[in-house]
């Protein structure tokens, strides 16, 4: 009996010994991560350009042409599996007239010319169009953030939805059916699962990748960050202007990092930082 005693103490002992040494290996920035990591759709505001920004968790999704969507050409395919391993902060919403104008303030630089439809930029809740890719590089890069790569754009503007599009299309998106030929305020339309709203349809949104057709076919399956290098950037999304067909979360479309477009805007996300 003794002896059993001695031994049960003992290898009390010993596992209470692993587990404090466990414990001590793990890094101490890993513990603050795992009890500080963000939830998912917790918002905070960047005090820069005053927009919100939504949490996206680290996930795995089938990017490219959707199930059953048979409208996709060829550069949305092969449809593949992807893995983000690391979750950010992504605008709510996309760049509107009024955090555009306080970086045009803070940097000393002109507005881009106003659309008819926002004369003067009066309306300052619609999104900032008129904007060539440079200019949205710029803009996330003051706020501290950056432009989205292609593969993060549609991860979080799936919002965890596999198909085509997350909702009804005229309950999601300002496209050319619905749109009376302009943009609208943002926010207006029902949001994703992740919280984000106008992933669909308002404005093309400028992403970080140079655009290759055949990208698909041999793109990394863990945080793909697009061709090296290349003439045209990629955007994402829709915008008020164009049929149905344009407006799903796989298409992709092209243009010149310099050029403007009025129905061309923004989006950035920022990097999961620990407090």
């Amino acid at each position: 009996m003794i002896a059993a005693a001695y031994f049960r103490r003992a290898a009390i002992s010993i596992v209470t010994a692993l587990v404090a040494s466990s414990m001590v290996a793990i890094p101490q920035g890993a513990q603050r991560a795992a009890v500080n990591h963000p939830s998912a759709e917790e918002t905070r505001e960047n005090p820069k350009d005053g927009l919100k920004y939504v949490w996206i968790p680290p996930g795995t999704f089938m990017m490219g042409c959707s199930p059953g969507d048979l409208e996709c050409n060829r550069t949305e395919k092969p449809s593949h599996r992807v893995t983000i391993t690391k979750g950010f902060w992504m605008g709510q919403t996309e760049v509107t007239v009024a955090a555009y104008q306080r970086f045009a303030h803070a940097t000393n630089r002109q507005m881009p010319p106003a659309p008819v439809f926002n004369s003067g930029w009066a309306d300052q809740n619609m999104p900032i169009t008129n904007v060539s890719w440079e200019e949205a590089n710029d803009f996330c890069t003051w706020t501290e953030g950056r432009l989205p790569t292609e593969a993060e754009w549609e991860y979080a503007a799936r919002g965890g939805d596999p198909h085509a599009r997350y909702g009804n299309l005229d309950e999601v998106a300002w496209y050319g059916k619905n749109s009376d030929g302009r943009t609208h305020d943002v926010a207006q339309k029902q949001a994703n699962g992740y919280g984000l709203y106008d992933t669909l349809g308002n404005v093309w949104e400028w992403v970080n990748d140079w655009f290759d057709d055949e990208y698909y076919q041999h793109s990394p399956t863990q945080d793909p960050k697009g061709p090296t290098s290349g003439e045209y950037r990629v955007l994402r999304g829709g915008s008020w202007f164009y049929f149905p067909r344009f407006v799903r979360v796989s298409v992709r479309v092209r243009f010149y990092p310099k050029g403007r477009v009025g129905n061309y805007g923004i989006r950035c996300v920022e990097e999961a930082h620990l407090p």
